[in-house]
């Protein structure tokens, strides 16, 4: 969420999966740690106002479509819901 705009934000970040099933960073081929780590520079920034905007703008952009499982679709449409809940009630947001 961006407080001053009042938007939602999603980033996307590129990876990819090794032969062990890690998330890797292509710049390095090392494993992603889920804790500390050099910060990474998303590749593409989504806004919306609404969860429902910023579902269009990733599913029905013109830049391409970050996301290639159902599954994981439905995960980010949730989650974009409670972020605009989180947003709109005022409270902070921390995606599950």
């Amino acid at each position: 969420m961006d407080d001053q705009t009042q938007e939602l934000v999603a980033k996307f970040y590129t990876n990819f999966i090794n032969e062990q099933g890690l998330a890797c960073d292509p710049a390095t081929g090392k494993p992603i740690p889920c804790a500390g780590g050099a910060p990474r520079q998303a590749t593409q920034v989504y806004r919306g106002r609404t969860a429902k905007e910023l579902c269009v703008a990733l599913l029905e952009g013109e830049n391409p479509i970050p996301i290639t499982r159902l599954d994981h679709a439905a995960y980010l449409g949730r989650e974009c819901q409670r972020a605009e809940a989180a947003l709109r009630a005022g409270r902070p947001y921390l995606q599950d």
